[in-house]
């Protein structure tokens, strides 16, 4: 990416009850309200994604009343560069909050458009309507395999198999796989969405039919 990017502002109190961190590949990232939590969820299962960083810059700017601030956005996202995806410099905020106070803040945002236009990246706002989708409920689903004790011996076996093949739908694998044991199936091929080990699309709703792509297989 070239300049590495990192947190530049410390995170607010973590008393406020919507406030934490989130675990994501090995990191914890920083969020101060619900729908940033969501925010993070929705790429942690993503391969296209190499890095989120929470606030990561800072930008002055000058506000209607003349006086000049800083504004932080909240996330910057970083693609797979075989992708030839721009970065995202992310702002999020409940739709309610920006309809009601967009002119009030369009100095700041005007300043992050331009900030990240010089970058080579992308400046866009996030609301619940390009969070709280599919995605995240799929992820949301996803979380109750995530911690299941599975025999490793036919993880690698399944593993294996789906390298060879390199996709292959849901319900093949469940057939050659567990035949006459598909409810041990289903859980052990979540898992394996869920822990990252394999992929699919989950910007399309999961069920049997779902593509499983083998980790070398990411796009």
């Amino acid at each position: 990416m070239g300049q590495e990017i990192s947190q530049t502002r410390k995170s607010r109190s973590m008393t406020r009850s919507l406030s934490g961190v989130f675990p994501f590949r090995g990191q914890g990232i920083y969020y101060e309200s619900g729908l940033e939590r969501d925010f993070i969820r929705i790429w942690s299962l993503s391969p296209e994604v190499v890095a989120l960083v929470a606030q990561p810059v800072q930008i002055p700017f000058t506000a209607h009343n003349g006086r000049d601030y800083i504004h932080t956005p909240d996330f910057f996202v970083q693609f797979d560069g075989e992708l030839n995806l721009k970065p995202l410099l992310v702002e999020v905020k409940p739709r309610e909050d920006w309809e009601e106070n967009w002119r009030l803040w369009l100095p700041k945002w005007k300043a992050a458009w331009r900030f990240a236009r010089d970058q080579g990246w992308e400046f866009r706002i996030f609301d619940e309507s390009r969070i709280r989708g599919t995605r995240l409920k799929n992820v949301e689903f996803l979380q109750r395999y995530r911690n299941m004790a599975l025999d490793p011996k036919l993880t690698e076996v399944i593993l294996g198999k789906l390298a060879m093949m390199r996709r292959a739908p849901f319900h093949a694998l469940l057939a050659l796989h567990f035949h006459g044991h598909e409810a041990i199936g289903r859980s052990h091929l979540w898992h394996l969405i869920a822990t990252g080990q394999v992929w699919t699309d989950l910007d399309q709703k999961l069920d049997e039919f779902s593509v499983m792509r083998c980790h070398d297989e990411r796009f």
